[in-house]
């Protein structure tokens, strides 16, 4: 039982993961102020920057940004495809009892580390997408402010400086 070790490993990487996305600020708390009153920005976890579209989608460009916006944060099938075969991977690399001589890519160590690697990778990339989406509700806001009153007081993160980083979680309503 020498793979005992790299089963807690395993566990202990996606238990990490788990617990970092519970430090990240709750999707649904997001708010703006527009004539001194605090309007919640999001809806709920599916539908993104709704609660701004009253005010956005008196300007063209606003509206077109919200709509990408919105677009970009549908659920994506590729990323739950790549989660999927990660834990396809981990799970028969788990459960493999046997190894041959010969065997490389259908190792025990390969498919648990490949898993893991690819539900990891898959993560940050899903988050890295997320985190950039924001800069589409930041300048559709932005475009409303030029040519629009009242104006809507609204700074999710600061994309231009960069700020945070790329984990969170998702809460539904």
């Amino acid at each position: 039982m020498h793979y005992l070790p790299m089963a807690k490993l395993t566990v202990s990487i996606l238990f990490l993961l788990i617990s970092v996305t519970a430090w990240s600020a709750e999707t649904c708390s997001r708010v703006a102020t527009i004539n001194y009153q605090e309007v919640l920005v999001d809806v709920s976890s599916r539908n993104r920057g709704e609660g701004l579209r009253y005010y956005l989608q008196k300007d063209q460009v606003s509206k077109a940004l919200l709509d990408e916006y919105q677009e970009n944060n549908k659920l994506n099938w590729k990323s739950a495809a790549f989660s999927t075969l990660g834990a396809g991977m981990i799970l028969f690399g788990v459960l493999r009892t046997s190894e041959g001589e010969n065997e490389t890519v259908t190792s025990k160590n390969f498919l648990i580390l490949g898993g893991l690697t690819l539900i990891t990778v898959n993560y940050f990339v899903s988050r890295t997408m997320e985190y950039n989406n924001e800069r589409l509700l930041s300048q559709s806001v932005e475009e409303y402010n030029k040519r629009n009153t009242p104006k809507i007081f609204f700074s999710p993160t600061d994309p231009q400086n960069g700020y945070g980083f790329g984990v969170g979680a998702s809460q539904e309503f």
